[in-house]
């Protein structure tokens, strides 16, 4: 038997490894930190909600380098989401929160990268985000650390500067629903698989890049993630 065509895997790096990480699908939650909620027009601790992007969207960043993204069409509003990405590593539904921790492998920096314009525009039409979330290139993330170098992570600092400035700085302990709770809930929706990416939400500051702009996001114990629009 053979294929069509080949079959493309997305794959990130790995730290301190050759291997790669193969990804299955990019699951999202939306409004994860109070601040950012509450910056977005929402107040109080509502249930978890996720939206998707393919597969495919995510852009790898070797360890090191500088990332390119090129600016995306139907846009004049190009907002940065700095995120701490959770890579699974085991899969299972109905996954209880005390036994969350045994299936992730490991974590990374991500960036949510968002057409602003557009989701706004599918808000208030009461029409999913496809189009806003779910772009070419829309989901930069760096090198996988494995959790068994960087332990469970449950707090650390969160942070995005655009061409030197800060935009983004927090905590990842202010998260609204923490990491255990949102795999306990997401494994109820969908059965989680080995190479499945958890954008676990960003916190206050987000905006818009422009061509041209460096986007240099870091997220303690688990190194930089630095991307160009181009």
């Amino acid at each position: 038997m053979s294929y069509v065509f080949p079959p493309v895997v997305p794959a990130l790096p790995v730290v301190n490894s050759s291997e790669l990480f193969a990804v299955h699908r990019i699951y999202c939650v939306a409004r994860n930190y109070v601040a950012h909620a509450k910056e977005m027009g929402w107040t109080g601790r509502e249930a978890p909600f996720f939206f998707m992007k393919p597969a495919d969207a995510v852009l790898p960043v070797a360890l090191g380098t500088c990332g390119e993204m090129p600016y995306p069409g139907m846009t004049n509003n190009l907002h940065h989401e700095i995120e701490l990405v959770v890579a699974i590593g085991k899969g299972g539904a109905n996954i209880a929160v005390q036994d969350a921790a045994q299936h992730v492998w490991g974590y990374a920096v991500g960036l949510d990268m968002t057409r602003r314009d557009l989701q706004l525009e599918s808000k208030d039409q009461g029409r999913p985000w496809c189009t806003a979330k779910g772009f070419d290139h829309s989901a930069p993330v760096s090198p996988v650390s494995p959790i068994s170098q960087t332990g469970w992570i449950e707090q650390g600092n969160i942070h995005l500067d655009v061409n030197g400035v800060q935009r983004q700085d927090s905590d990842v302990n202010m998260l609204t629903w923490s990491v255990a709770e949102i795999i306990a809930t997401l494994s109820t929706l969908y059965t989680l698989q080995a190479g499945d990416l958890i954008f676990t939400g960003t916190p206050e500051g987000v905006a818009a890049v422009k061509p041209g702009d460096l986007m240099v996001g870091r997220i303690a114990g688990l190194g930089e993630l630095s991307v160009k629009v181009v």
